[in-house]
């Protein structure tokens, strides 16, 4: 037999033992990070105090102390004090080693994990739902001419001033919490006099995100236009913190218990916002609950009918916005029902009316399933009916189509009614869409260029097949598609956006047709009686915003969606007053079938809507920021910071 081998430099003369080299774990995919399932108040319960914590689930990225990354940065300065608190490290292996720090309503570092996983949860529900990466708004400085300044994250404060408020602020490009002592009424089931801080709460700080993210994609629904446009920024945000709920899957299973499975008519966590801020303030209640309400005569909390006419009496913006989620409510309510009648039906015998008692756990557990869902489904169609809507003056009406066209273009069929329950939850709020003949889902759904039929057959269609043809947009937005950065997808878009001007100005000037389509008015239009246009030179518009999407539809077909939104800004006179009032447009164009499919327009033409809104400006029943928000804030713009001081004061 051959000896062993014999090498240079070997000592014991034969040939040394390969080494293993160890194997790189993969990075995490997602950061476990304690929190409140939804406020400190329910810790002190014995009933709720097993599920008044959570673990939050969010993507993982590496954070420096603050926490500061990709998307957000908590700050902890307190005014009032004058004090900065030290800012949590989360990567610290002590704190990554048990999923961060233990909740506790005296430890500040705690507070700014709380905020940071509140956010960063709902920023998640928002990329998946549109199956792209979040923006903030954008910040616009002068420097020679108007240019935009990228805003790659936003500062959240978690101590920021010693009152009943919360808000986000444009301005500041930040989250800013409030602080403040308990109501001394010892029956309001706080602690009397006790700090409760707004930052610890996850409807808050969900509430507060999510119009920093609806700012960021349509800015201009801060301009009140109508009575429903700074109500629907108050409603969608409780609408993503209501649905987040039922994604605590011990909360739920515990509140799908408590009320035996019956959602619709018993008090219950998840169809209230902001409990123990409520409950501090001295109202009784919840700050908001979308199902009823507490009888202060009776001494009891009572559930509360749909009202078809509340909608007419309404003004302030709260209580406008709080039917809006209520429809959204009811309509989800619905769709659980539904899906769990079955179940009911098989536990009950047929009768479908539980004995007295608990319900089983498996119950608890499969009802909790389709309660989480039905919920999923109608978050992510909310969220993404955003694309669908109009970049200006949006009505509630106009949301409701933008909800049915959004789900008919990824769920051609309807087995389970999602659409049927969302038209009927909205009538019985009594909420119309203006302009169509029938509450139909096949009415509401927006119409297509092709079904105009001012047109003639065929020659909206070639023109629209032209038109993106010319402006070569597949080849622009393929740019966008494998890109990673924020920052580089903000800068693609941009060049994008400037490029598409230019060649969308020079087709659009030639053929009157895409004038129509688009809604831009680059010639002179016919104003409303004793209205008169001032113009500055040649009419200009703008492209605000190219956003793309690729998702899988129910029949497997891949949607390859581009969605361009146009501005124009008018300055009308009326009896001596002038006024600027914007318009707009937003494009939804199939790559695939290189085709527009929907135009949802608020254009110039519109006369009956240019005399609204020009009514509304001069009836004075638009946004002016009250007298609390000047003392505090110090500035008109900060419009969150007026509204929540309306509400909470």
């Amino acid at each position: 037999m051959p000896g062993p081998s014999r090498r240079k430099g070997n000592p014991g003369g034969t040939e040394a033992a390969p080494r293993h080299k160890a194997s790189q774990p993969s990075p995490p995919t997602q950061r476990l990070l304690r929190g409140y399932s939804f406020d400190p108040s329910l810790a002190t319960r014995l009933e709720t105090a097993l599920v008044s914590e959570i673990t939050y689930r969010i993507p993982w990225e590496l954070l420096e102390p603050g926490p500061r990354g990709e998307y957000v940065e908590v700050v902890d300065f307190d005014p009032a004090s004058e004090c900065f608190y030290a800012p949590v490290d989360l990567d610290e292996p002590a704190v990554l080693a048990q999923n961060g720090l233990t909740p506790s309503e005296g430890n500040p570092q705690f507070h700014q994990q709380m905020v940071y996983a509140a956010a960063m949860t709902t920023i998640d529900h928002f990329e998946r739902a549109l199956g792209r990466r979040a923006f903030w708004a954008d910040r616009w400085r002068r420097r020679g001419r108007e240019s935009e300044q990228y805003i790659p994250r936003i500062r959240i404060y978690p101590h920021a001033l010693r009152d009943a408020n919360a808000f986000y602020s444009r301005d500041k490009m930040a989250l800013l919490f409030g602080y403040f002592p308990a109501t001394s009424d010892r029956t309001s089931g706080q602690f009397p006099g006790g700090l409760v801080f707004t930052c610890l709460s996850h409807d808050v700080v969900a509430h507060e995100t999510t119009h920093a993210l609806l700012d960021g994609f349509h800015e201009h629904f801060l301009e009140a236009t109508n009575p429903d446009v700074h109500a629907f920024h108050e409603a969608f945000a409780d609408i993503v913190a209501l649905f987040q709920h039922f994604t605590f899957p011990a909360a739920l299973r515990h509140q799908i218990a408590r009320t035996r499975g019956d959602l619709a008519n018993s008090e219950n966590l998840l169809s209230q916002l902001a409990g123990q801020f409520g409950h501090a303030t001295g109202t009784r209640g919840a700050l908001r609950d979308f199902i009823g309400r507490w009888n202060d005569q009776l001494g009891r909390w009572e559930p509360v009918r749909p009202d078809p006419t509340a909608l007419d009496r309404a003004t302030e913006v709260h209580e406008r916005g709080a039917i809006l989620v209520a429809a959204v409510f009811d309509a989800f309510l619905s769709i659980y029902h539904a899906h769990s009648r079955d179940l009911m039906r098989l536990a009950t015998g047929g009768t479908g009316l539980p004995p007295q008692g608990e319900l089983h756990p498996d119950l608890v557990d499969r009802l909790a399933r389709e309660a989480s869902k039905a919920a999923g489904r109608v978050l992510t169609i909310c969220i993404r009916a955003l694309d669908y809507c109009p970049p200006v003056d949006l009505t509630f009406g106009e949301y409701l189509r933008a909800l049915i066209t959004a789900d008919i273009d990824l769920h051609p069929e309807d087995p389970h009614g999602y659409r049927v329950a969302f038209v009927e939850a909205f009538r019985r709020r009594g909420i119309f869409p203006e302009g169509i003949l029938t509450l139909s889902v096949d009415s509401l759904r927006w119409p297509r260029p092709e079904e105009d039929p001012t047109e003639p057959p065929g020659k909206m269609d070639a023109m629209l097949r032209y038109f993106i043809g010319g402006i070569q947009l597949r080849s622009q937005i393929d740019t966008l598609r494998y890109l990673t950065s924020r920052r580089e997808i903000w800068l693609a878009a941009r060049d994008i956006r400037s490029r598409l001007h230019d060649a969308i100005a020079e087709q659009v000037a030639k053929a009157e047709v895409l004038q129509r389509l688009t809604g831009l008015a680059l010639a002179e239009f016919e104003a409303p009686p004793g209205v008169k246009a001032h113009r500055d030179g040649v009419p200009v518009f703008q492209v605000h915003a190219v956003r793309e999407a690729r998702r899988m539809a129910d029949d497997g077909r891949m949607l390859n969606q581009v969605f361009i939104t146009l501005l124009q800004k008018e300055v009308l006179e009326h009896q001596g007053r002038r006024h600027e009032v914007r318009c707009g447009s937003t494009l939804v164009i199939d790559l695939g079938e290189q085709k527009v499919s929907y135009v949802v327009r608020k254009g110039l033409g519109d006369r009956g809507r240019l005399e609204r809104t020009l009514d509304y400006f001069e009836s004075g029943l638009g946004f002016s920021p009250n007298r609390t928000a000047a003392t505090y804030f110090g500035d008109s713009r900060e419009i969150f910071a007026a509204l929540h001081s309306d509400v909470h004061g």
